[in-house]
């Protein structure tokens, strides 16, 4: 774990994503972005996009695979479908972060828990909302895979995937600094049936530095 030297009353930007919303700002080249985990064992669905060509997102197949790991912690360069590097991780007092999980979904609430939770909102119905709302012709096909910041996903021997108790606690957070100018999706994941957040989503903070 490697802590950060910024100060929160310097931060340019500061705001408080309240549990289930969903946020999409824009991050310029050189700037520091700070996620930050305010009650803890919240899940952050995070998706990214370099500015100028969104269509050049976020790659976890890339990212995996030029790290030669499975999570995202201090030093993860995040790296888009075009190769580009987007952002790199600079601080992280969580330890980890999953990039395997994906985003739920009402359609996988239905499959993983019971028919009747098909209403409940989900991380899928806040992209939705992000990317439709900025505009720039963005839509559902721009939901790809995303980064679950905070969130507990092991693989097992097996290669099987497991929703566990969150590893992170009230005032972890993760750090990054753009490598060019990007935009950033957050699903402040409302989940109430896996342990992801507790089964109680909370609000997380997003800061940021010139």
């Amino acid at each position: 774990m490697i802590e950060s030297e910024k100060s929160i009353t310097e931060a340019i930007y500061d705001h408080t994503i309240l549990a289930g919303d969903h946020w999409m700002h824009e991050i310029k080249k050189g700037q520091t972005f700070r996620i930050l985990d305010l009650e803890g064992n919240q899940a952050a669905d995070t998706l990214f996009y370099s500015a100028h060509d969104t269509s050049d997102r976020y790659s976890a197949s890339d990212t995996i695979l030029r790290q030669q790991g499975l999570y995202i912690t201090a030093g993860t360069t995040l790296y888009s479908v075009n190769a580009n590097p987007l952002l790199k991780v600079t601080a992280d007092t969580c330890g980890r972060h999953d990039t395997l999980g994906g985003a739920c979904s009402r359609e996988s609430n239905t499959m993983r828990y019971a028919p009747e939770k098909e209403h409940m909102h989900a991380c899928r119905d806040s992209f939705l909302c992000g990317v439709t709302q900025w505009g720039g012709g963005m839509d559902k096909r721009d939901i790809t895979c995303n980064i679950n910041f905070f969130m507990n996903v092991p693989v097992t021997p097996e290669g099987k995937l497991t929703f566990e108790d969150g590893i992170s606690a009230p005032g972890r957070y993760v750090e990054m600094v753009a490598a060019r100018d990007v935009i950033a999706l957050i699903s402040n994941c409302p989940q109430l049936n896996n342990p992801c957040n507790g089964y109680n989503p909370t609000p997380v903070q997003v800061l940021i530095w010139n």
